[in-house]
């Protein structure tokens, strides 16, 4: 009976202790302190990804305190922020390789050194970080805001057709950068193969590229005569009398405008009709 009776102990004594084992190695489920974000962002025909964590504010003294001045940063909080450009882009003048890089920064009162680096391995900066492995340093200046940025962001901002400004901006301080993207010689070498074989909605999306864009004009003069062929629209003649009038060929362009005006007219389109008053009013003045 005893026997039994320190059997039975012993087995509610293990269970007990599984059951106090397992309680001790869960883990409960928070929310992260510093959140993890991603984001992707369209620049011309590039696209540029950035992957990092947002710490916040809190009450700290960030810049000088929190982040030492003088000394590199992971650009963030745990894991070190990731950049990623699917096409080469030109920042400071230099190309940069399609591929993905660490953003590291160091941090200073007066001056901010940006780091592009090759290994994207290390977590935080990395006990193995070596300069010799940077693909790219250069210096920026920081700005200072009038407003507080409690949670720390890394945008992409001001983006047009080929390049964007990296913008780094927490608490009261603020840093960006410009990055560049190809994209003048690839609509060029497109249009090229294009005017093989073209259609007249080809040679007129080309004319207006040409013009748009400073390129030769009598090439854009040439293109917009072969769209307008068999085909006058007033889009169309629109388009030729500002190359025309480009061109310095302002009674030329007057008389093509009137025509794009008088079509329009017919066809119950106001805005090209004002448009091409505006651009007769203003030709006219420049002909006397």
């Amino acid at each position: 009976m005893k026997t039994m009776k320190k059997s039975l102990i012993l087995i509610i004594s293990l269970i007990n202790s599984t059951a106090f084992c397992k309680l001790s190695n869960a883990q409960i489920a928070t929310p992260r302190l510093s959140p993890h974000c991603v984001i992707t962002q369209e620049v011309g025909f590039n696209e540029i990804t950035i992957d990092y964590c947002r710490p916040s504010v809190k009450g700290r003294k960030i810049f000088g305190k929190l982040v030492p001045f003088g000394k590199i940063w992971r650009t963030g909080a745990n894991a070190s922020t990731k950049i990623k450009f699917k096409d080469d882009v030109i920042i400071e003048g230099k190309e940069v390789p399609a591929g993905e890089y660490t953003l590291y920064t160091i941090p200073d009162k007066d001056e901010w050194t940006i780091i592009l680096h090759n290994i994207t391995t290390y977590w935080g900066v990395g006990k193995d970080y070596k300069e010799s492995d940077d693909f790219m340093r250069f210096k920026v200046k920081p700005i200072q805001l009038n407003h507080k940025i409690e949670t720390m962001a890394i945008e992409l901002s001001n983006i047009s057709t080929d390049a964007c400004n990296l913008e780094i901006k927490w608490d009261y301080t603020l840093v960006k950068f410009k990055i560049s993207t190809e994209v003048d010689k690839k609509v060029m070498a497109e249009i090229d193969d294009k005017m093989k074989g073209v259609s007249q909605a080809t040679y007129y999306q080309a004319a207006v590229y040409y013009l748009e864009n400073g390129k030769d004009l009598n090439k854009a003069l040439e293109w917009i005569d072969k769209a307008l062929e068999n085909n006058e629209k007033f889009w169309i003649l629109r388009q030729k009398s500002l190359i025309l009038a480009k061109l310095g060929k302002i009674e030329e362009a007057i008389a093509i405008a009137e025509k794009s005006k008088n079509l329009a007219q017919e066809q119950g389109n106001d805005e090209y009709v004002k448009l091409n008053e505006k651009s007769i009013s203003e030709w006219k003045l420049i002909k006397r």
